[in-house]
């Protein structure tokens, strides 16, 4: 079990890699040592590292490894992700995917081709470095594949697939063994018709990774200290259990934040170590990153507001409350590991109109089975999701240890639930 943090500089954000300070690297990662954490999630700047289809800059690459090496100095472990991509609401695509140079991310062979090649090459580079944990092939990419991108690069279910073995191939060729996997937003799970879908998500790449934001409605309909968004992250490590055809198949819980004002202030510390415990009550979890190490100083211009203060540092390296309880948690966990016993009530995802799959607005905040999942969850029932196709699957059962099911439709919900899709 992991526990660690998304790396934000506190100079300069992700800006710093316009003027890369090895000295400010390490004074920003000693206090994340010193809190217990084990591992940081790095982000390259896609438009920096390779501003041209065919030039990856060596220099840029040099500058990661070096910051790899500061972590691995501090016994951090380093996953990066290399399309950046997408990051606290700015993109940052290189000028020869855009405008005059537009190229579809998912469908346009050169630009496949070119990806490939920077996945490839950033993973080569840090292949002989002990704490290099693997590729993530970018952050939260699929929200550039369909709506509510103001431009988005569209494909098909069948294309975007292709795209993700492409890459994820890339990272295996230039670091093999290594944990390469692949990243979205809750739109894979929620947004009906998204081209990166759950299987996706379940089936591609070394582990499954969830992102865990309850402004999206979870903290509006339940409120800060609710059941229901205190374990967001825990249904949504769930929800994802439900289709992974391994049993086994980790899970790692990679972005997980406390957002104002949803989450007031006074709230994150014990929203961070509700959140965190949830979560560590789910089978076969790989690790848990908080988004994100420093806040965002507010100096720098137009970033939606909530994104300024998600730090466990601030912007001058001090730990907030949330760092502590976040360092209380591992630390309560490295002295009692355990593993979490089975999950042996299931909620049972029926197939729906959408397609062969599940509809997906059922699974969101306010649909049917969201709000049922959270009814059990605040009855003390802990309970696991399985598709209905696997619900009468024996064996299946079996294997993840189900032993009852039971049907949205059969969930009592209270009053106050409001119920969509």
């Amino acid at each position: 079990m992991r526990f660690g943090v998304n790396y934000t500089p506190s100079r300069g954000w992700f800006h710093h890699w316009l003027d890369f300070d090895l000295d400010e690297v390490r004074a920003d990662l000693d206090p994340v040592a010193a809190l217990g954490l084990d591992h940081i999630r790095v982000f390259p700047l896609w438009p920096l590292f390779q501003p041209n289809r065919t030039l990856i800059r060596p220099r840029a690459v040099e500058q990661l490894v070096a910051l790899a090496d500061a972590a691995r100095e501090r016994g951090l472990g380093v996953s990066v992700d290399g399309l950046q991509g997408h990051l606290s609401s700015f993109d940052f695509l290189p000028s020869w995917t855009t405008t005059w140079h537009r190229r579809n991310l998912f469908t346009d062979p050169p630009a496949v081709a070119a990806q490939a090649a920077y996945l490839r090459t950033l993973a080569e580079a840090l292949s002989d470095r002990p704490n290099f944990l693997g590729m993530t092939l970018g952050n939260e990419v699929n929200q550039f594949a369909d709506t509510p991108h103001p431009a988005p690069h569209r494909a098909t279910a069948a294309q975007v697939e292709a795209w993700l073995r492409r890459l994820l191939a890339a990272c295996e060729e230039g670091a093999p063994g290594r944990t390469h996997l692949h990243a979205g937003d809750d739109a894979t799970w929620y947004l009906p018709g998204h081209p990166f879908t759950p299987g996706h998500a379940a089936g591609l790449g070394a582990m499954t990774a969830v992102h865990s934001w309850v402004f999206n409605g979870t903290a509006q309909r339940h409120g800060a200290a609710g059941p229901a968004t205190e374990q967001h992250a825990a249904y949504l490590v769930e929800l994802s259990k439900a289709w992974a055809a391994d049993p086994e198949r980790p899970v790692w819980l990679q972005e997980v934040g406390a957002p104002a004002p949803h989450i007031p202030a006074s709230r994150a510390a014990a929203f961070t170590a509700a959140t965190a415990r949830a979560a560590l009550d789910c089978t076969h979890l790989w690790g848990l990153t908080w988004w994100c190490s420093h806040d965002v100083d507010r100096s720098l211009a137009d970033f939606p507001e909530l994104e300024y203060d998600l730090g466990l540092f601030t912007a001058g390296r001090a730990p907030k409350p949330a760092a502590h309880a976040l360092a209380r948690v591992a630390a309560e966990y490295r002295a009692d590991p355990h593993r979490p016993l089975p999950r042996t009530t299931a909620l049972v995802l029926e197939p729906d109109a959408e397609g062969p799959g599940p509809r997906r607005t059922a699974c969101a905040p306010g649909g049917r089975f969201f709000e049922a999942w959270a009814a059990l969850a605040a009855e003390g029932v802990r309970p696991a999701v399985v598709l209905a196709r696997d619900a009468e699957d024996p064996a299946r059962r079996a294997a993840r240890g189900i032993t009852a099911t039971v049907h949205p439709g059969e969930v009592p919900l209270p009053r106050r639930a409001m119920i969509q899709g």
